[in-house]
């Protein structure tokens, strides 16, 4: 039926490039804002020329709900165009177009998976870390950040035990989100500073998440699993679905969820089926409000009361009968099962209310103004921030929030490093 709608009208197709490339190309300018001096990035954003200059910011301040309802009168279309917002988090009508086209430009040139799973990432960066003289601490929760008598940051203060343990260096670099480094690390006198201030006043929380897990008995060719994400979605208008969803009560959201992220980790990965045999592994993602299981934050976790357990097991059921249409050979095949909802999020990733993609990617976020003035350097002195409430969501931009936020320290552009390193490596490459 998609196939068989009249396209988009586009009178200078043939002159200009799709929109999403048109946009997406203009993510150099996040970089360079927040990189470039203060006084000249508070210059350009002020001097009206960033819109006229970069499709970038032209088509930030614009929805894309705007974008794609100019687009097309095609309903179904309009949910094509859209329907890949749950991968930063915010409705289509709150969206930027020019974050859903940083997106949609990525994913145009395919996707990857690490073999042997995400947990490689980590295994491989360690070693280089202490290669490098650096360390590593597992079950060490960040209690403070440390300042000196002259307010700067000069350690941490973390949990061993029952006990704290200063760690002293020159340089402190957080990777906690805006919310968490300066609202519970830093000291009141550190926090009320008016540049602190300033960037908290334009963050706001994301969405909280609620995921489920699932360990099956089976091999991904008896399950008829595939390596495919699959956004499934109960309606065509998803501002619609999801407006209504987020704001019923937690009983009838636990009944009726209007979105699944679905996924499966372990027909990705080429070496999975060599090292657990006969098994297979789902994740499945949807939102949810932390207000909904609010009451129980301060309990225990596992050991929150039936309650909890009962509306967590509403909202696990009613996702598995979706997934079970999808893949119905799984159905009797379930050996793990787990459901996680934004308690869970802020008890093993500290997510402040559940949120998986940190402050919110509205469009106030993706502003010029905004951009310029979240850095890597903070207003107390050796604290830097790095991670995707530096840059954006996802793995990739809390990467590039790892390469401005080193150039920062550093104090050399590591664009330029990378740059560099690809030419070497593809004249190595041709050599071969």
């Amino acid at each position: 039926r998609l196939s068989a709608a009249p396209p988009p009208p586009a009178a200078d197709a043939q002159q200009q490039p799709p929109l999403p490339q048109s946009a997406g190309r203009g993510t150099v300018l996040v970089g360079v804002l927040k990189m470039i001096p203060r006084a000249l990035a508070t210059l350009l954003c002020r001097s009206g020329l960033l819109p006229r200059l970069s499709p970038f910011c032209r088509l930030a301040s614009r929805s894309l709900k705007e974008v794609v309802d100019g687009l097309t009168a095609d309903r179904e279309l309009r949910a094509v165009f859209s329907y890949i917002f749950p991968t930063y988090g915010v409705v289509p009508s709150k969206a930027s177009f020019s974050m859903h086209s940083i997106l949609v430009n990525h994913f145009l040139r395919g996707a990857w998976y690490p073999k042997g799973g995400a947990g490689e990432i980590a295994f491989h960066t360690i070693p280089v870390i202490r290669k490098a003289g650096g360390n590593v601490l597992g079950k060490a929760p960040v209690q403070r950040i440390l300042l000196d008598s002259q307010g700067k940051a000069c350690g941490v203060s973390v949990k061993k035990g029952q006990d704290l343990v200063n760690i002293f260096a020159p340089v402190i670099i957080s990777d906690a989100g805006i919310f968490n480094t300066y609202e519970r690390l830093l000291p009141a006198e550190a926090r009320a500073l008016p540049e602190i201030q300033s960037q908290l006043r334009m963050a706001t929380h994301g969405e909280g998440g609620f995921t489920v897990f699932v360990g099956l008995n089976g091999s991904r060719e008896e399950l008829g699993l595939e390596a495919t994400n699959y956004f499934i979605y109960a309606g065509d208008d998803l501002d619609e679905i999801m407006n209504r969803y987020l704001a019923s009560s937690r009983e009838e959201a636990a009944k009726n969820i209007p979105l699944l992220f679905v996924t499966c980790p372990s027909a990705k990965d080429p070496t999975w089926e060599t090292r657990h045999p006969g098994k297979s592994t789902l994740a499945i993602v949807t939102f949810a409000k932390y207000e909904w299981f609010e009451e129980w934050k301060d309990k225990q976790v596992n050991k929150r009361g039936d309650d909890y357990e009962e509306l967590k097991k509403t909202f696990v059921d009613t996702i598995m009968q979706a997934v079970f249409k999808l893949y119905p050979r799984i159905e009797d095949r379930i050996e793990y099962i787990s459901g996680g909802t934004p308690l869970t999020n802020q008890h093993y990733i500290a997510s402040p209310r559940g949120e998986i993609y940190g402050i919110d990617h509205s469009i106030a976020r993706l502003q010029a103004e905004a951009i310029a003035t979240v850095r890597a350097q903070t207003a107390v002195p050796n604290l830097y921030l790095t991670g995707q409430d530096l840059c954006l969501g996802g793995f990739m931009g809390a990467l590039q929030g790892a390469l401005i936020c080193g150039s920062a320290v550093l104090k050399r552009n590591l664009y330029v490093d990378v740059a560099r390193l690809k030419k070497r490596t593809q004249a190595t490459d041709s050599k071969k």
